[in-house]
């Protein structure tokens, strides 16, 4: 920063190098007291000053920004990886829902039936129809359940009636056998 005299023309030229600007403004020779000199020096100072605070104030409210960015990004990351697992916890529990209604694709493989299923089911209304469906399903497997569990049993004890008759069979075959010898 400075003065350049420049009496031969009758003008001043002060030069002011702020930040990366220069500036130069000319007056009559004639305005450039010393006092006036010192005031605009002062406040060219106060202006520098002024710019470098808000440099500063720039420079640190963009590592302020970048610091909230990369907080954001993390957090968007992790609510994407959330928002994944829990959709694949819904398609799983809507699978298992199938599955307790019975409408388990692998063991009812006719589409006839599913789409029967379903639409049944998409005709319940309220949850009063709903209630009464699930109680009736559900006193449906109880029945089926032991309808199966009497079957399981019937069948053992026909098991083992046959296995000790076949049994009893072999063993008089082989007494039939040594007789006849």
């Amino acid at each position: 920063m400075g003065t350049v005299n420049t009496q031969a023309l009758g003008y001043c030229c002060l030069l002011v190098n702020v930040g990366k600007i220069n500036l130069c403004t000319f007056y009559p020779y004639s305005f450039m007291s010393e006092d006036l000199t010192q005031r605009w020096l002062t406040e060219i100072q106060a202006l520098k000053q002024q710019l470098a605070d808000a440099i500063t104030r720039c420079d640190e409210a963009w590592e302020s920004a970048e610091k909230w960015r990369k907080l954001y990004n993390t957090e968007a990351e992790q609510r994407r990886t959330d928002a994944q697992l829990l959709q694949q916890e819904i398609a799983s529990l809507k699978a298992e829902l199938r599955k307790m209604r019975g409408i388990d694709e692998t063991i009812l493989p006719d589409a006839d039936v599913n789409t029967a299923i379903h639409a049944e089911i998409s005709q319940i209304g309220e949850t009063k129809e709903l209630q009464a469906k699930l109680i009736e399903a559900m006193k449906e497997r109880a029945s089926l359940l032991l309808a199966l569990k009497t079957e399981q049993e019937s069948h053992a004890q026909t098991r083992n009636s046959l296995t000790t008759a076949l049994g009893d069979a072999i063993d008089s075959l082989a007494r039939i056998r040594s007789e006849a010898k």
